[in-house]
């Protein structure tokens, strides 16, 4: 009984084992579109994604990963509520109009305008009442007469004509009315009322980066990480802005996770992506809870030691093939996560059926990163530890213990 496992137990194959077979093409490399799904409503111009661990993904590395087209996941090791924070810092950044505009009132004096633009680091404020914009005031405005006229209302020195857009405006519209005018902001302003500022300098860094993910209204597209039953995390998260939930799972074939799936579907609108699964029953499983997403990898990232500790795993070039052939057929987009060290290896999970990949050690010693610097012998290096490490099991307050179904 226990030989004949053995001998029925089938070839599985990892990146090293296969190399793809070169084909004639007319296709330049210019010319390549990449563009593709990491969940069911989600499409990303770069098919990778920064992966969702203490040491990798932040807002810092999200707001990047979307700058360039493609996805950062942040990682769950923190409260509820420095998570939803990193959640609203990435679609904050990514916002044309500046929703948060601290403007001043018409009768208030100019000394508490120019304490304002003091504390605030701002150059001007808008000027309204019960809503209504009325007119600007700047720096210019106010300089030559704080020291003679503190007390004099903005009212009496604002500059009252003021162009104004509305929520509508593309960027190439709002730089056409910006230039034409000689003015550095653009109030955004809908059924009259203030909802925003559009500056040159924000307009200008859009143009720096085309390929951005973006969500329907040009917000960045981020992702967040919630635990197999953190109902509560998934709820805030989802409030916050965030466009995908995924829950993080070393085991995401556990069938209490598997219901619970469903029942986390059901209470947010964000897309939800559930990994990580090796099989195709798990694919099977997963997608008849109605996820929108599924991720792929059991113990190939290069700090897993699930296959040595556990001995639990399936080479990830099989595990891709064998669960793609399951999501393809509902239209379930598939992401490999782990194993990835070259980028050629990128190409290989796609041509088995990944719509999508996820790095985590490739990112880790980036800028971006959330990881401490280290020097060594004159050299610096970022710090990088796997979500199982005694370090990242305890030393957070949301400490990803749950990953891995312990207790805290």
């Amino acid at each position: 009984m226990y030989s004949r496992k053995l001998k029925e137990a089938e070839t599985a194959y990892t990146f090293d084992d296969f190399l793809l077979v070169p084909q004639a093409s007319l296709v330049e490399p210019k010319d390549v579109i990449i563009k593709s799904r990491v969940s069911k409503n989600h499409e990303i111009n770069v098919p990778i994604v920064s992966s969702a661990m203490d040491t990798v993904t932040e807002s810092e590395m999200a707001i990047a990963m979307a700058q360039e087209g493609g996805l950062g996941i942040i990682h769950r090791n923190m409260s509820i509520k420095d998570q939803v924070e990193q959640v609203k810092k990435v679609k904050r950044s990514g916002d044309l109009t500046i929703r948060d505009v601290i403007t001043i009132n018409p009768d208030a004096s100019l000394r508490e305008a120019h304490e304002i633009m003091e504390r605030e680091g701002i150059s001007g404020l808008p000027v309204v009442d019960n809503g209504k914009i009325l007119g600007i005031i700047s720096r210019r405005d106010i300089e030559p007469i704080i020291n003679s006229e503190a007390e004099k209302k903005v009212e009496e020195v604002m500059t009252k004509e003021v162009v104004t857009v509305d929520e509508s405006v593309t960027p190439a519209e709002a730089l056409d009315i910006a230039y034409e005018n000689k003015i550095e902001r653009l109030p955004v302003v809908k059924d009259g009322e203030l909802v925003g500022i559009l500056t040159i300098k924000d307009i200008l860094e859009r143009k720096r980066f085309p390929n951005a993910s973006r969500d329907e209204n040009g917000r960045f597209i981020v992702g967040a990480a919630t635990g197999p039953f953190d109902l509560e995390r998934a709820e805030a998260l989802d409030k916050a802005g965030a466009d995908i939930i995924a829950i993080d799972s070393a085991h995401a074939h556990n069938l209490n996770l598997v219901k619970y799936a469903k029942i986390m579907k059901k209470n947010i609108d964000a897309d939800l992506i559930v990994g990580n699964i090796a099989t195709a029953k798990a694919a099977e499983d997963l997608i008849a809870q109605e996820v929108d997403g599924i991720k792929v990898g059991i113990g190939p990232g290069s700090m897993c030691t699930t296959r040595i500790i556990a001995g639990v795993g399936v080479p990830q070039l099989t595990a891709i093939a064998e669960v793609a052939d399951v999501a393809s057929e509902y239209d379930i987009p598939v992401i490999a996560d782990g194993g990835i060290r070259y980028s050629g290896d990128i190409a290989k999970a796609i041509a088995v059926g990944a719509d999508a990949v996820m790095l985590g050690n490739l990112l880790a010693g980036t800028y971006e990163s959330p990881g401490d610097v280290v020097i060594m012998n004159g050299r610096k290096y970022k710090q990088y530890r796997g979500m199982g490490s005694l370090g990242a099991m305890t030393g957070g307050i949301g400490a990803g213990t749950d990953r891995y179904f312990q207790e805290p």
